[in-house]
């Protein structure tokens, strides 16, 4: 991936003229609709970036030249037919839509109510920003028929269903176009370590073997599950202290797995024997904050590294050695300005987004 322009790139900033521009652009697209207009010759191109920019409510696409090419979400906390409360993940799928996991934001949330705010719908919005597919009812948590409680992570799938991690009710589950679970690991509302047990989990991935890779949050590990339930592989565990809190995690295209270790602010790189053979820890970038919480890391084809630092409100991408490549959003400043973010979940290359399941362009 080329460094982007219009962000920080390398301790730079751009030329003043163009940063006004940039910032004037970005502001047109933030102020006006629930979704941008997208450029014709900009959206959906290889190569830009997708961010579920979480307390903004807001999910924008970033050009090379970093640009806002398109967003959806009004800015409201209220779940809607524009609005996504608290976005916590988003990827772009066939046709130029855009699947994105309306999270909802806890209680204590800067920004929201004392006691948070529900969206709990997984949803695909078309470039025109209007939502052709939803699953879960809008500001409405619960475990029934055709209900979702904090949805965290949504993964398109090439058979056309969707894998969701629903976190609250500490399971995982795959649903059809024509939403019906067509398969589930963990037991709904029941959290453990125990057999097909889930504690707060965070993201699944479909890997190219057909098994469910899953980030199992709350008990401090990453399982790779058959779909016949069974866990073939694992690292971490509930009273151990190899993961604290882990976000996310993906299988490169090398074997090994790379892991968003939130709880312990870094991002590694585990074999399949279980040795960590790549580090990079982000609370110790110059201004960060203590704990910034990084919740989501996936690596491009260029061997770079794409991190969404949460709490320190940054999407930044490193290089193999550790080297700052590219950062978007001010380090340890919430905002939603030009060049500002507010504890993003989530980042994707569209065209390369993640692990082994096929890209979807």
């Amino acid at each position: 991936m080329r460094a982007r322009q219009g962000i920080v790139r390398q301790g730079r900033f751009l030329p003043l003229a163009m940063a006004v521009a940039v910032a004037i652009a970005l502001l047109a697209v933030w102020a006006g609709s629930a979704a941008a207009m997208p450029s014709q010759s900009a959206f959906n191109r290889a190569g830009n970036v997708l961010i579920a920019d979480q307390f903004n409510n807001r999910v924008i696409e970033m050009a090379q030249s970093g640009r806002i090419v398109w967003h959806f979400g009004s800015g409201s906390s209220v779940a809607g037919a524009h609005a996504v409360v608290a976005p916590n993940d988003a990827q772009r799928i066939p046709g130029g839509r855009t699947l994105i996991a309306g999270t909802g934001a806890p209680g204590g949330a800067p920004g929201y109510p004392v006691g948070g705010a529900a969206d709990s719908r997984v949803l695909i919005v078309n470039r025109a920003g209007k939502i052709v597919w939803h699953y879960g009812q809008a500001g409405v948590p619960g475990s029934g028929p055709g209900q979702l409680n904090t949805p965290v992570q949504a993964t398109y799938l090439p058979s056309g269903n969707i894998l969701i991690t629903d976190q609250a009710n500490a399971r995982v589950i795959m649903v059809t176009p024509g939403k019906k679970i067509v398969w589930q690991y963990g037991q709904t509302g029941v959290t453990g370590t125990g057999s097909n047990q889930l504690n707060n989990p965070n993201s699944a991935e479909l890997l190219a073997n057909g098994r469910i890779l899953i980030a199992d949050e709350g008990n401090n590990r990453v399982i790779e599950v058959t779909r016949a339930k069974n866990i073939v592989w694992s690292y971490g565990s509930a009273a151990g202290s190899e993961l604290n809190a882990p976000a996310f995690a993906s299988r490169l295209r090398n074997g090994h797995t790379l892991i968003a270790d939130g709880g312990n602010n870094r991002v590694v790189e585990v074999t399949r024997a279980k040795m960590v053979v790549w580090t990079y820890v982000t609370n110790t970038r110059a201004g960060s904050v203590a704990d910034p919480a990084p919740s989501q890391a996936v690596r491009t084809r260029e061997g770079t590294t794409l991190i969404s630092d949460q709490f320190n409100n940054q999407v930044i991408e490193v290089a193999k050695d550790g080297t700052m490549v590219w950062s978007y959003g001010q380090i340890a400043v919430a905002g939603n300005q030009w060049g500002q973010l507010n504890a993003p979940y989530g980042a994707k290359v569209i065209g390369d987004y993640t692990g082994l399941t096929p890209p979807m362009r």
